[in-house]
């Protein structure tokens, strides 16, 4: 059965149907981050079809439709669905495969519990259904998507491991990158600190996970408007470098906030950098904001 809450680029109507509204440009995003994701996994037959299995499983898309529902609708948040889910993910694919040639340790190898395309495929199932959560509630989303992730779990991954010990195993390291991507706990395994370092790289252009409206002017909308591309690549030094372009220099505060906070509590600060720098033309800074004026008790842009 098709989700009855849909998030488009538009808003649509139609009979029983509730929607959302995001920009126009989301869909290029959509489409980039799967060619990324199949890219990056094509090599990784586990990987793969756990992909494959969560991309057409109806349960999760409602679940990634219901969770935009309540914090884009309810919340005044950006977008927390099926975008947000494969942002985060092509982040993440990204970030392994340049991790991985450095000799990263990954817990799930370490523990004896998997081989690499078994890693990838924490990964991936973790980050995909981080937050799904949010479809009940954003408090405590981290522990309601553990719990909603587990009929998913339960139906995917015996088709992918026909061993029960190690299909529960799996799940379990799939659960934790879940419940830790906020860092409230914080990540024990490595695989649950690149979910949650390569969920606070989604930030470009206001699609940081710090909650903004564009009606209330406070340093979060001004630093998230700020941020304009965010871009792994090899680094210099450490394996991994994400580097932030921002138009305006207020985009700091977003990546202290967003990105840095969660990279210096994991171990992965051992083995990832971030560069931020302005690239505006000519040298300057990117003005936000023109003229304010207090309306109704808020600071409200006006021309």
């Amino acid at each position: 059965m098709m989700s009855r809450i849909k998030i488009a680029p538009r808003t649509k109507s139609g009979s029983g149907m509730l929607h959302t509204t995001l920009p126009d440009d989301y869909s290029e995003l959509f489409t980039e981050a799967d060619a990324v994701i199949r890219a990056l996994t094509a090599a990784l037959p586990r990987t793969t079809l756990a992909y494959q299995q969560l991309i057409s499983d109806s349960a999760l898309d409602a679940h990634w439709n219901m969770a935009n529902y309540t914090t884009v609708m309810k919340l005044n948040y950006n977008d927390h669905g099926p975008i947000h889910a494969r942002v985060t993910c092509a982040y993440a694919m990204k970030m392994m495969s340049l991790l991985v040639p450095a000799g990263v340790p990954w817990d799930v190898i370490e523990s004896g519990v998997g081989d690499l395309d078994d890693a990838y495929l924490v990964v991936l199932m973790g980050i995909l259904m981080h937050d799904i959560g949010n479809a009940l509630h954003r408090t405590n989303h981290e522990a309601m998507g553990v719990i909603l992730a587990q009929r998913i779990l339960q139906r995917v991954l015996p088709g992918i491991y026909p061993d029960i010990e190690q299909q529960t195993l799996i799940g379990d390291f799939i659960s934790s990158t879940i419940q830790s991507h906020d860092m409230s706990p914080l990540p024990l395994l490595m695989e649950g600190a690149l979910v949650a370092v390569a969920d606070g790289c989604d930030m470009t252009k206001g699609r940081a996970r710090t909650p903004f409206d564009l009606g209330k002017l406070d340093i979060h909308a001004v630093s998230a408007l700020s941020i304009e591309e965010v871009d792994i690549k090899p680094g210099r030094v450490l394996p991994v470098e994400i580097d932030v372009s921002m138009s305006n220099s207020a985009g700091i505060f977003q990546v202290e906030q967003t990105l840095v906070r969660k990279l210096n509590q994991t171990r992965l600060r051992q083995h990832v950098t971030v560069r931020a720098r302005t690239v505006h033309p000519g040298g300057q800074d990117k003005r936000i904001i023109d003229v304010l004026e207090l309306r109704e008790g808020r600071l409200t842009p006006v021309t």
